[in-house]
């Protein structure tokens, strides 16, 4: 099912949004989370957890605000609301609500891999970085504005420093820390 979706979204949503997008960690989730559990991989999947659990909630708190409340809370689900792009892609983007589900109940079956935080704060890094240089004008990953003064946080440098930063510090090291007390480590294979 999984591969199905990705089959219909990938290349709807890079004809559409364009390929820059697929630096977004969100949708670098879905590619990489695909891959783990394709493979079965619980350093994947548990790296793509402590990437999506929180951000994705952030991301249907966002949307579920606007439905009820008319205006956004967080912001950066804006998209959603915009008739330039094709409901049908816009409606793709739901993949925030099922990711969450998806990788908690596949590491309840494959376990948590405690190196999932470093592997994870690589793959932002370079996410980053490369948001950075490819498509400064979209600010993906939130590479040249921070989400909540829309402005730079310092020189290109700085700023990329300080929202990894918070990112790692804010983000994927609480999930971490909860998903490997909750979570068995994997079991070797075999």
């Amino acid at each position: 099912m999984a591969l199905v979706w990705v089959v219909l979204w990938l290349p709807w949503s890079s004809a559409v949004y364009g390929f820059a997008n697929l630096l977004n960690l969100c949708d670098l989730a879905v590619l990489l989370s695909l891959a783990g559990l394709w493979t079965g991989s619980a350093l994947l999947l548990s790296s793509q957890a402590v990437s999506s659990l929180v951000v994705d909630g952030l991301w249907v708190v966002d949307v579920a605000w606007r439905l009820v409340l008319g205006r956004h809370l967080i912001g950066g689900t804006e998209y959603m609301w915009d008739a330039r792009f094709p409901l049908g892609l816009r409606l793709l983007s739901l993949f925030h609500v099922a990711l969450p589900v998806l990788l908690v109940w596949a590491l309840r079956s494959v376990g948590y891999d405690r190196r999932a935080l470093v592997l994870q704060s690589g793959v932002a890094c370079a996410a980053m970085l490369a948001a950075h240089l490819a498509a400064p004008d979209l600010n993906i990953n939130f590479a040249h504005r921070d989400p909540f003064l829309h402005r730079p946080l310092g020189p290109p440098p700085i700023h990329l420093a300080l929202t990894l930063a918070g990112l790692i510090g804010l983000v994927y090291l609480p999930t971490h820390l909860l998903l490997a007390r909750l979570l068995p480590a994997p079991k070797p294979r075999t």
